[in-house]
């Protein structure tokens, strides 16, 4: 930027003409929303209720809440914002000049954990390589946090973070200030402030280890623009309280805006009724709505919502690639709460963290008649307004639901055993790959039916386009994937181990991997022969059950151990039981647990049943806990 005389005038009136309009119950413009990076796994469970205590981190209400040097708050002059439309610019007037900002915040007792972050950008018209002239300076209390400068100056913005716990529990002040010399201009430009606080204390958990709530019915209705990328409309959820405790909220889980800068978010909830909404937290993918009265031991509620969804450039499993629009966890969900609390974990994009419980969907997809829509469940497809197709969805007993739309090709058949599969291909796909693809999902289909119960769920899609970057992901009847016929094979595996026999994909992703990758191997006639003799730990903390937030940290470890080692164990659970013994434990395991629940200590328990040999030391050598 070049330099120039910044006038105070005209920021001020950019501030007092424009309108800062906030909507009741919209999810994602509030003035405390939150930007938590950490997990919030058994929340309940403590006397810190996760939260992120700065008011108008966005700045989008003005200076609400914030103490500030006069035009430092504002919404244009040739600076942007990180998200939204207002931002805080400090300096860049190209004289002697400070300025300041600053807010007092109360970090809630019994919390130990405490995250300060901001974005900041800075630029200059300094030329200096070595000298720093222009100063910012970042504090909590006394504290330095850290101090910038004109050799900070840098396209966009970059997230700044630090570690605050020391200040759990008290009221504390964070503060900016800018201090410009008298030469060329340097301006640092804030956004998004936030300090999230989790962790600790001693209150107990809920006793009742039931999972709740649990979901009756999600009914959705929405409708795409030209290209399928951006939808909008409105969602409903029923449930009940199957728990002896009451309860007296519900979590969405908004997974999706993992994908956007929290708090601008490529998932939009509004006009929210049978509760009340906070604002978002973990990262703007949960939202506590608070229910007007507890529900106690088998009563219902439900909420209703507007849902706009905003498709993001790029081949993932939320993303876009060209004119074709992937469209996995966009709808919003209900969290679970058990014994250990609310599982609010983080999104993970190394693996999954989307723990649900089964229920029913009925989902219409209003769009141009030149898109295909591939959807989970079975779907029926009806003339619409001119131009236009609906296609209506209906799932039972599902996880989650997950669509695409785009012109693809698409050819059909039906497995030996009589399932119903189509395969959507990306253009790029040759016909003979496709033809391919189908063959692989036909015989997948059956042979995992044949040893882990029948499919349920009618059809079964199958999308496909070689630039996907994570390989491929499933969904419940409905895949995304590669040109591979190992993975299909595996994310048609996962419609048992993830999506008939759920889990708890962040806190025990082996339950889901590991058993899939096993069962990868059978259905393609792998024995898995002398596998677990080139296992290797890393450390004495590696091990199978380990959760994501150990993976996470350790992502170099995780496929190796989570889906080879983990596959490995059962190869060789497999060969110490027997071979009968074991096509038992999983077929009847797996309908003990039909559209339930799996956890490591019921897995382990149902093994040793399965046997007579002692399986304890089995567990130990292979890192198996819980």
């Amino acid at each position: 930027m070049s330099d120039r005389l910044r006038v105070l005038a005209t920021r001020a009136a950019a501030l007092l003409s424009t309108t800062v309009l906030v909507a009741a119950g919209t999810a994602t413009l509030t003035a405390a929303t939150a930007q938590t990076s950490q997990g919030n796994r058994g929340m309940a469970a403590a006397s810190c209720t996760a939260t992120q205590v700065v008011a108008n981190g966005g700045f989008e209400s003005g200076t609400t809440s914030w103490t500030s040097s006069s035009g430092v708050v504002t919404s244009g002059g040739g600076q942007s914002a990180h998200g939204g439309t207002f931002f805080a610019w400090l300096n860049g007037y190209g004289s002697a000049h400070t300025d300041s900002l600053a807010q007092t915040v109360t970090l809630p007792a019994g919390c130990t954990s405490a995250s300060l972050s901001f974005w900041l950008h800075v630029d200059t018209a300094e030329t200096s390589k070595t000298t720093a002239y222009d100063k910012l300076t970042a504090k909590i209390g006394t504290t330095t946090l850290a101090t910038y400068s004109n050799l900070d100056a840098a396209a966009g913005y970059a997230k700044k973070t630090f570690d605050v716990s020391a200040y759990a529990g008290q009221t504390v002040s964070i503060s900016f200030s800018g201090v410009e010399d008298s030469g060329l201009q340097t301006s640092f430009v804030l956004d998004d402030v936030a300090l999230d606080v989790s962790g600790g204390g001693t209150t107990p958990p809920p006793t009742d280890a039931t999972r709740t709530p649990a979901p009756t019915g999600y009914t959705v209705n929405l409708t795409s623009d030209a290209s399928g990328a951006n939808w909008s409309g409105h969602q409903s959820i029923g449930f009940t309280n199957p728990s002896a405790t009451p309860l007296t909220e519900v979590y969405l889980r908004l997974w999706d805006n993992y994908h956007g800068s929290c708090p601008t978010t490529p998932i939009t909830v509004s006009n929210l009724t049978g509760g009340t909404a906070a604002a978002l937290t973990v990262g703007c993918t949960a939202l506590k709505v608070t229910l007007p009265a507890p529900l106690a031991q088998g009563a219902s509620g439900s909420v209703g919502f507007d849902l706009s969804i905003a498709v993001p450039s790029g081949a993932d499993r939320f993303g876009r690639d060209g004119s074709f629009n992937f469209i996995g966890n966009a709808l919003p969900v209900l969290a679970v709460r058990d014994a250990a609390g609310w599982h609010l974990d983080p999104y993970t994009n190394n693996g999954e963290s989307f723990y649900t419980l089964a229920s029913d969907y009925t989902v219409t997809l209003d769009h141009p008649s030149s898109l295909l829509v591939p959807a989970t469940g079975t779907s029926v497809d009806t003339p619409g307004s001119s131009g236009r197709t609906v296609t209506t969805a209906t799932a039972k007993n599902v996880r989650e639901f997950a669509w695409a739309a785009g012109p693809f090709t698409k050819i059909s058949g039906t497995s030996p055993g009589g399932v119903a599969v189509n395969v959507y291909s990306v253009s790029g796909i040759s016909s003979s790959s496709a033809q391919s693809m189908l063959t692989t999902a036909k015989s997948a289909v059956d042979s995992h039916a044949a040893r882990f119960g029948a499919y349920p769920y009618g059809e079964l899609d199958a999308v496909i386009d070689n630039n996907f970057w994570f390989g491929g992901m499933e969904y419940p009847g409905f895949v995304l994937d590669l040109v591979s016929t190992t993975a299909l094979t595996h994310e048609i595996g996962h419609q048992w181990w993830y999506g008939i026999v759920g889990d708890d994909e962040y806190n025990s992703p082996w339950l889901d991997e590991a058993f899939t990758d096993y069962a990868t191997d059978l259905a393609l006639g792998s024995s898995g022969t002398n596998c677990w003799s080139s296992v290797s730990w890393a450390s004495s903390a590696e091990k199978i059950t380990n959760s994501m937030a150990y993976w996470d940290a350790n992502s170099s470890r995780y496929s190796t151990v989570i889906y080879g080692y983990g596959k490995c164990a059962l190869h060789d659970l497999r060969r110490t039981i027997g071979d009968t013994a074991m096509t038992t434990l999983l077929h009847d395991y797996a309908a003990a647990h039909w559209y339930g629940v799996s956890t490591t200590a019921e897995f382990k328990a149902a093994a040793q049943a399965a046997t007579t040999v002692d399986l304890t030391s089995f567990w130990t050598q292979h890192r198996i806990e819980g």
